[in-house]
């Protein structure tokens, strides 16, 4: 029973993983595509427009503001699914309980067999 119950969490842990994963990925793909498309209308706009060369259009910030203040967001997704949420998860908690206890353990072996 209990180990059916472990199995059962395993497989929802696993499945909200994959699905952070999944989540994160089409995040990405949607900030690329709107990113080259929103990028070629600006360049396409200042060419027009304002009369830019391509070299100054494509200078121009606001060509890669949105990629900029956007990739920030993206980043910080990044790291909630693949970086500091692997870090300081439940696993690292247990981990780190389990090292400490094994240190005062070797501790207190030491002090009692001088």
């Amino acid at each position: 029973m209990e180990q059916d119950f472990l199995q059962e969490q395993r497989y929802l842990k696993a499945k909200k993983k994959v699905k952070d994963i999944k989540g994160f990925y089409a995040h990405f793909v949607v900030y690329i595509l709107v990113n080259l498309f929103l990028s070629c209308i600006i360049i396409v706009g200042l060419m027009s427009d304002e009369g830019d060369s391509f070299e100054e259009a494509i200078s121009n910030f606001g060509v890669y503001s949105t990629w900029l203040f956007w990739g920030i967001g993206v980043f910080f997704h990044w790291l909630g699914v693949f970086g500091f949420g692997n870090l300081l998860s439940k696993e690292w908690e247990d981990r780190k309980i389990k090292e400490f206890m094994e240190k005062d353990k070797n501790r207190s072996q030491k002090m009692l067999n001088k």
